[in-house]
């Protein structure tokens, strides 16, 4: 089954133990923290993650859009993340940062900007619990999906099936009820979708409209019947 984290890059700051709420039933919280280095946007740190963690039990995807996540992503773990994301342009050592993350009890994941290629790093795959393909590029929201990824999505569940892994592959970047079929198509299964949720009059009915939408289209996609 498709998973949705609506990012609360969307939500309302300034009430968002309620805008976890309005998401209830969704499989994550997906939560961009940004430093104006690596990308050119500020957003929450530390402390914040630690408040909604305690504010919601949905489970927190963090999504590390900073430099040196090296450093950084094991105290994202410490307070309460269930899933890291760290983007391999920024990381120094990112087969030992993916241990770290998973010995801390997290799930680490690894991004990529839409121009930064797969093949370079199939054999860190193993080492992963899920892998983002960024679908615009990273820093702000409400952009327009770049469609011009989806081949890249293929190629990454080509090699997901190649190494026969139990592997997320995550999308994120102007997914919505227009994008979603077409990334569940090529290969995508998880699913962050910011706008598309938070800028609905129902949030929660926007999540699961967005999951069977992604359901329908990964039900006879090539990669979910073995071919």
């Amino acid at each position: 089954m498709a998973q949705i984290n609506p990012s609360i890059l969307s939500a309302d700051f300034a009430r968002l133990a309620d805008e976890a709420e309005a998401v209830r039933g969704s499989d994550w919280l997906h939560v961009d923290v940004m430093d104006n280095h690596f990308v050119p946007n500020l957003t929450l740190g530390v402390p914040i993650v630690e408040s909604l963690a305690r504010a919601t039990d949905i489970p927190l995807d963090l999504h590390l859009m900073i430099e040196d996540p090296d450093r950084w992503a094991p105290q994202y773990v410490e307070a309460g993340a269930g899933s890291v994301t760290f983007h391999v342009e920024a990381a120094a050592a990112p087969v030992r940062l993916a241990r770290e993350i998973r010995a801390k009890g997290a799930r680490a994941s690894m991004a990529l900007k839409p121009g930064t290629p797969i093949e370079p790093y199939e054999d860190l795959l193993p080492e992963l619990d899920m892998l983002l393909i960024m679908t615009v590029e990273p820093g702000f929201g409400g952009q327009a999906f770049l469609d011009i990824m989806l081949p890249k999505i293929r190629r990454t569940r080509e090699l997901i099936a190649k190494h026969d892994l139990e592997l997320w592959l995550q999308v994120d970047g102007g997914v919505s009820a227009s994008t979603i079929e077409r990334c569940a198509e090529a290969g995508a299964d998880v699913f962050v979708a910011g706008s598309a949720v938070y800028g609905a009059e129902d949030p929660a009915e926007a999540v699961r409209k967005l999951r069977d939408l992604a359901d329908r289209a990964s039900a006879d996609a090539w990669w979910a019947c073995g071919h």
